[in-house]
């Protein structure tokens, strides 16, 4: 049986608190499709562990963490603790920087049973995915602005071409695998090309890649445009790519039309590893209080099990991911099972008793 590794670092506030029941599922689904066998590693990172020592994500948890199949984490940072120049905690830019983890993913899916954003029937299938460049764009000057006293303050935006062509051709092999799965496989660049050369620059390389999958229809929007065009009308987008700054706003606006950033899982992924997490951050204000919606961080596990399916060609994975995404979709399904966010009552317990129940349906049906 193969043994994957995982390094789990719940972090800060809800980190804490929705990372037990998430690996409690993730180890059901790996016995279920059988075949391989999580082994998780417990790691701290993040502002609590900076108030009590000074180091927010200490080196020896860095390789630690560097060293595993993948990465799971839970919520790093909390608003009132920061950097002597005034930055957030935030250990999980670092990791994107120093793995090199170019390729954000951020998936927008409804879930059956849950009252719907926008009021066009069509809203209540939407399924799309914004591909996010994680290591450099405007956020390459999070540790370097340039500040002239009290007068001005220059931050630069860096677009290269070794990571817009690995970006590129990730979401154009995304796109492709999308289609197979019966969505429509189109790719959208997302730029501001039409006033910084540096988004010019992204866009000619946008095109000279996608000739390169010329089975995959591809087309390009300026962002604030897209940014109407997702509250107006987001069934007709697939796959969108686009540059860090511009993927951390409009990630958000799509969390906003599946019911917020509860509903929103995410990756980070690079050539070799991966760090899988909620969108939404520690949410201090609930912490301790059983309110906070789990579904992303399930939703998260279940990619991290079907990147590492491939990735360590270990197909059960894959298997197990599906089983995961099944149970979600099939807890809400009926109704009646509602987070705070959305006017109910369903929190952490509630929302993995649901789909823990849908699980035990699944392995009897299989049976």
């Amino acid at each position: 049986m193969r043994k994957l590794d995982i390094a789990v670092l719940p972090g800060d506030g809800i980190g804490q608190e929705i990372m037990p029941p998430c690996l409690e599922l993730l180890t059901t689904v790996a016995e279920k499709t059988g075949g391989f066998h999580l082994n998780y590693q417990h790691l701290e990172g993040g502002a609590a562990l900076y108030q009590r020592t000074g180091d927010a994500f200490p080196e020896e948890t860095f390789s630690a963490a560097a060293g595993a199949n993948a990465i799971l984490f839970g919520a790093m940072g909390l608003p009132d603790v920061r950097y002597a120049d005034g930055r957030e905690i935030a250990p999980q830019l670092d990791l994107r920087e120093r793995l090199n983890l170019y390729a954000g993913l951020r998936p927008a899916r409804t879930m059956p049973g849950l009252p719907p954003v926008l009021a066009d029937p069509r809203a209540e299938q939407l399924d799309l995915v914004i591909v996010r460049e994680s290591t450099e764009g405007l956020f390459s000057a999070r540790t370097s602005s340039d500040r002239d006293g009290d007068q001005a303050a220059r931050d630069t935006l860096l677009i290269t071409r070794p990571v817009c062509e690995k970006l590129f051709d990730f979401s154009f092999r995304l796109a492709r695998k999308r289609r197979e799965r019966g969505k429509p496989g189109t790719v959208t660049c997302v730029d501001k090309s039409n006033v910084l050369g540096s988004f010019a620059f992204f866009r000619e390389i946008f095109d000279e890649r996608s000739r390169l999958f010329p089975e995959i229809e591809s087309n390009c929007c300026y962002v604030d445009a897209m940014a109407m065009n997702l509250v107006k009308q987001p069934w007709n987008f697939d796959v969108l790519v686009t540059e860090n700054m511009f993927g951390d706003i409009l990630s958000d606006q799509a969390a906003a039309l599946v019911g917020g950033l509860g509903m929103a899982p995410s990756a980070d992924i690079g050539d070799k590893q991966a760090v899988f997490q909620p969108c939404h951050g520690s949410a201090p204000d609930i912490a301790g209080s059983g309110k906070a919606n789990p579904t992303a961080m399930f939703l998260s596990a279940a990619l991290m099990l079907d990147w590492l399916g491939e990735q360590c060609n270990v197909p059960e994975a894959c298997r197990a991911a599906d089983m995961l995404n099944h149970a979600i979709e099939s807890a809400f399904s009926g109704g009646d099972l509602l987070p705070y966010e959305f006017g109910g009552k369903a929190g952490i317990r509630e929302v993995f008793e649901a789909v823990s129940a849908k699980l035990a349906l699944i392995n009897v049906q299989n049976e």
